[in-house]
């Protein structure tokens, strides 16, 4: 990216601890059920390989076609921060970055999501802060 990022943010409160909420990142059994999952497709992939330059692979096939979300790792620090590159396109040269951080707190704990994206995609802001948002949903239900 040769100019200033678009930021987006995503903030929500969960009842579980961060290192479950953390985990769920890095666990593809349950990572497939809530991390770029939607309700008309079906993930036909889940990989990860959870190690600081390890890859990631959430494919998600939508009315036959596979739309693939992959990444590498970053940053891994268990239960406080995860940080990686994210990308819809193999081949594709618009790597954005997503940095996941966990506070706790008196019951739980809250997440913090912010996705950089390239000012390219500046159109894309409010449907990628939706899709966050409906992603963080679908892991409380799947934490619950």
């Amino acid at each position: 990216m040769t100019t200033a990022p678009i930021v987006v943010r995503v903030t929500r409160r969960f009842e579980a601890s961060p290192e479950r909420v953390f985990d769920a990142w890095l666990d593809p059994a349950r990572a497939r059920r809530f991390l770029f999952a939607t309700s008309t497709g079906q993930m036909v992939r889940a990989e990860v390989d959870a190690r600081v330059g390890g890859r990631f692979n959430f494919t998600d096939q939508r009315e036959g076609v596979d739309v693939e979300h992959i990444g590498e790792y970053l940053a891994i620090d268990r239960p406080r921060r995860l940080v990686f590159t994210f990308h819809t396109e193999r081949n594709s040269t618009d790597l954005s970055r997503v940095s996941v951080e966990i506070a706790p707190l008196a019951t739980g704990c809250e997440l913090t999501l912010t996705h950089e994206i390239d000012p390219q995609w500046a159109a894309f802001k409010d449907r990628t802060q939706a899709g966050w948002t409906m992603i963080l949903g679908n892991l409380a239900t799947v934490l619950d």
